[in-house]
């Protein structure tokens, strides 16, 4: 992740801008004087920087629940703030040249309202969840220039990587999404993908909750499948495999394909390693035959007048409150220059949305931008909302 590293972190008088990079606020850690939390505005990006003391030192990064989909801007905004406050860089990886060209030129990165505003329905749809370097993704894209590819990956190098590609071979039919695929799954319309893929997902053995399959992940990709179209998960891990088989034929109606060393077209790296180690390979596919009813999901995110007051509101910092099917977890309290801030987690327990919600005696809102449009999230948000009304 792009960083400073600087002698001492130095506040400005907000609002302020260097050209197109603008600082509008500083929210205050309120229990943790040594970080802060400045609001950036580049072209359509609206994120965080983070700064933290650390070791007779600061250290000056971005945010990683506000990270934009461009790289290239929070490299941007790190040099912008260091120029404006004056900062003593004592070490830095954050490069002053301009972006690689390829990153310059591609528009394939997209950010989460692009599908929620207005999803792509005009062709057939494919999507991978966590592609990794790549291989299989590009390969197919190529391969299929009648189907959008829709890839999904949280690894920026990874990303950074396949965006190259796509401008490098010139691929119109290959969208690339950082994001939570699980969440993502949720906004996309039904019966319009023809395939999923989960290859070689991380096996989280220790922390299942975590793991791309499970039995809501089976259900939104059995809704958003077309009629024969199919689900597959390859993985090198056994673990993984006999617990992904027992969720997928724990289901009343399934059908499976299972095998064991399939041959693909193109292979990953990582499988080549595996194979030359001898290490198994098992798929298991899913095949969907029926045809699921359209996706519907009504409500909004607004607030209604808030009751608590700020000490009330900052004194919600490290609790925990559950609802029926999910819950919120009041991770950081801040304070602004006209109000409070909040980091929270909500949602389901198996899929939650992490954002900040801002508070101030003429309105309450999400920042960055209001939670994914999903059942899940517009239940958090009912609950929410009657916590601020105390």
């Amino acid at each position: 992740m792009p960083h400073l590293h600087i002698k001492e972190f130095k506040t400005l008088a907000f609002p302020c801008a260097d050209e197109e990079v603008k600082f509008d606020f500083l929210a205050q850690n309120s229990n943790n004087p040594n970080e802060q939390l400045i609001a950036v505005q580049i072209d359509e990006d609206d994120f965080f920087l983070l700064a933290k003391e650390e070791e007779g030192r600061s250290l000056l990064k971005s945010d990683k629940l506000t990270r934009p989909a461009s790289i290239y801007n929070v490299h941007r905004a790190l040099l912008s703030y260091a120029k404006l406050a004056n900062l003593d860089v004592i070490t830095s990886n954050v490069p002053e040249q301009q972006k690689n060209i390829h990153l310059q030129e591609v528009s394939a990165l997209k950010k989460i309202e692009y599908f929620a505003n207005d999803f792509p329905t005009n062709k057939e749809v494919r999507i991978e969840v966590g592609f990794g370097s790549g291989r299989h993704l590009l390969h197919q894209a190529a391969q299929n220039p009648d189907i959008l590819f829709i890839g999904i990956e949280i690894h920026r190098p990874s990303i950074e990587q396949v965006l190259k590609q796509v401008s490098i071979q010139n691929l119109d039919n290959l969208l690339v999404l950082d994001y939570d695929a699980r969440l993502f799954m949720e906004l996309v319309p039904s019966n319009i993908v023809g395939k999923i893929y989960v290859h070689f997902p991380v096996p989280w053995d220790k922390k299942p909750h975590r793991r791309v399959i499970s039995t809501s992940f089976i259900e939104e990709s059995k809704r958003i499948l077309t009629v024969n179209g199919s689900l597959e998960l390859r993985t090198d891990s056994e673990n993984y495999y006999a617990y992904s088989y027992e969720t997928f034929i724990a289901f009343h109606k399934t059908v499976l394909h299972i095998n064991k060393n399939r041959d693909i077209a193109i292979s990953s790296k990582y499988e080549d390693r595996w194979k030359k180690q001898e290490k198994n390979i098992y798929d298991v596919t899913m095949i969907n035959e029926e045809e699921s009813a359209p996706l519907v999901i009504e409500g909004d995110f607004n607030f209604s007048q808030l009751g608590l007051s700020y000490e009330e509101i900052l004194a919600l910092h490290g609790k925990t409150q559950k609802f029926a099917g999910g819950f919120i977890h009041f991770e950081r309290t801040f304070t602004l220059d006209n109000g409070v801030m909040l980091r929270l987690s909500m949602g389901s327990f198996d899929r939650p949305e992490h954002l900040y919600v801002i508070i101030n005696r003429e309105k309450t809102e999400y920042y960055p931008l209001n939670p994914l449009k999903s059942k899940s999230n517009l239940v958090a948000h009912k609950f929410l909302d009657k916590v601020f009304n105390g």
